[in-house]
């Protein structure tokens, strides 16, 4: 085993220097780890307001008008366009465009999270790093405020930057949760994490709300009201970055196996291939990523999909669309939190698993909502916000205690390629039945599969006995 030697102590409020702390969370003291604690909850609250704003309830429908008015100039916007357009001489009907360009960003990111995480590893400038790809993926999102007319091909290049940016900064956050927590504050602060993303994400959503109901009394249009909101979902982004940018510490690289020569990338490289090799020898840890690869992408399709299919399918028009969202916001706040709560008395696993059993109940209403009735669509709203929060965040605290210590960032860009790995299949699936059926309703029914197929695996994970091979301390409650 390789262990870097510790630099000297970096002068205070130095935010490009390395700290000296041991990487063991229980070594450092309690109101030290909750000083970073706090700084590490606002990059939820940060990165929230564009996935909230721009990725879930804006962008996807933004961009199917934009698609349209390339392919029927002379339709309505609100009018079903029968006209393909051309991507790569490959026909793609413009209602399926933002779901083919999540796909395609999912599958990119599939590749490139592993090689950034072993990256990261080696490096020892966790959140240096998660800060600069935080900042890249904002500045993508702020200059979707240029996406007008019938452009919607810097539309989709912009939203392939973000969501690769923002998927590479997710995987050093998340990382780093094995760094200031321990076992059993993790839950917890995974918890308090998710429901702060919730709170920042609805009141930049309620502000954008507001810019969206009054923009005709303030003499703006529409389409104007929407590139503003999706100008400030990119500079939020990047302002309240610099709270866990200033309030973490990089840390040196720890447990590290010698690879061999080469400069950081060829020995990254290295490092993943022994990090795969390594896997097999942590089938418990492995059996939960592939459970996870199943449930996230019924989670992620449903979050993604959502307003488009209230949109397209439901009636629905942005501003509705938008109360909805808000409200999964709030609500999402209490339920990340009351999740926690639950997962401290019974345990993440068996909440985790209560939890896929409400998702199963969403997607069948969902299925059976009637069009414009908007009241139905907020009450299933309230639902979807009380358990997405905590599926999510304990997901998180979970597999962070069935991680080998010294490799968190390889090990959570595996994480988030499982994320992303098979999150395009469900968008993949409502891109096509929407491409050939004409409808979204039918999709929503194969998400079924998703969840109760994760359960299935996950209900086989042997949580106590993958955290003790990790090496890793086991909870009081599992």
């Amino acid at each position: 085993m390789i262990r870097t030697a510790a630099p000297a102590a970096p002068p205070r409020g130095d935010p490009q220097a390395v700290s000296t702390q041991p990487s063991a969370p229980e070594l450092v003291p309690a109101d030290e780890r909750r000083r970073e604690q706090r700084a590490w909850y606002f990059y939820d609250w940060a990165n929230s307001a564009y996935v909230t704003t721009t990725a879930t309830v804006l962008f996807g429908p933004y961009l199917t008008v934009v698609a349209k008015k390339a392919a029927c100039p002379d339709l309505p916007s609100d009018a079903r366009c029968a006209t393909d357009l051309s991507v790569l001489g490959i026909p793609v009907s413009p209602g399926s465009l933002a779901l083919y360009t999540v796909t395609f960003a999912t599958l990119v990111s599939a590749l490139v999270l592993p090689v950034v995480g072993a990256v990261v590893d080696r490096s020892g400038r966790k959140r240096t790093i998660m800060a600069r790809f935080a900042w890249g993926g904002a500045l993508a999102a702020g200059l979707m405020f240029l996406v007008a007319g019938d452009n919607w091909q810097l539309g989709v290049l912009l939203q392939l930057v973000a969501s690769l940016c923002l998927g590479c900064s997710l995987v050093v956050y998340d990382a780093i949760l094995c760094e200031i927590a321990t076992p059993d504050e993790r839950d917890g602060v995974s918890s308090r994490g998710w429901a702060l993303g919730y709170l920042g994400g609805g009141l930049l959503l309620a502000v954008n709300l507001g810019l969206l109901t009054f923009a005709e009394g303030i003499g703006l249009s529409t389409t104007t009201a929407v590139r503003i909101s999706l100008l400030s979902a990119g500079i939020w982004w990047a302002a309240f970055t610099f709270i866990p940018y200033r309030g973490l510490r990089d840390r040196p690289p720890a447990s590290l196996e010698p690879v061999g020569e080469g400069n950081l990338v060829g020995q990254s490289f290295k490092q993943l291939g022994a990090t795969l090799r390594h896997l097999r020898g942590y089938p418990n840890t492995l059996l939960f990523l592939v459970a996870y690869l199943f449930f996230n992408d019924g989670i992620q399709t449903v979050i993604t999909a959502s307003s488009i299919f209230g949109q397209e399918e439901l009636g629905f028009d942005s501003s509705q669309l938008v109360i909805t969202i808000l409200l999964v916001q709030f609500v999402g706040f209490f339920g990340a939190l009351g999740f926690g709560k639950v997962a401290a008395r019974i345990g993440s696993w068996r909440t985790i698993l209560a939890s896929l059993v409400l998702w199963c109940v969403v997607v069948g209403i969902g299925y059976f909502l009637p069009e414009r009735r908007f009241g139905l669509f907020l009450a299933l709203a309230v639902l979807i916000g009380l358990v997405l929060g905590g599926s999510q965040a304990l997901s998180r605290s979970l597999y962070s205690m069935l991680v080998p210590r010294g490799r968190e960032a390889e090990y959570f860009s595996l994480y988030q390629a499982a994320e992303r790995g098979t999150s395009w299949f469900g968008t993949l699936l409502f891109g096509v039945v929407q491409q050939v059926t004409d409808s979204y309703r039918l999709a929503i029914v194969a998400l079924v599969v998703f969840f109760v197929v994760g359960g299935v695996l996950l209900s086989r994970v042997d949580v106590r006995q993958g955290i003790t091979d990790a090496g890793n301390t086991v909870p009081a409650v599992v």
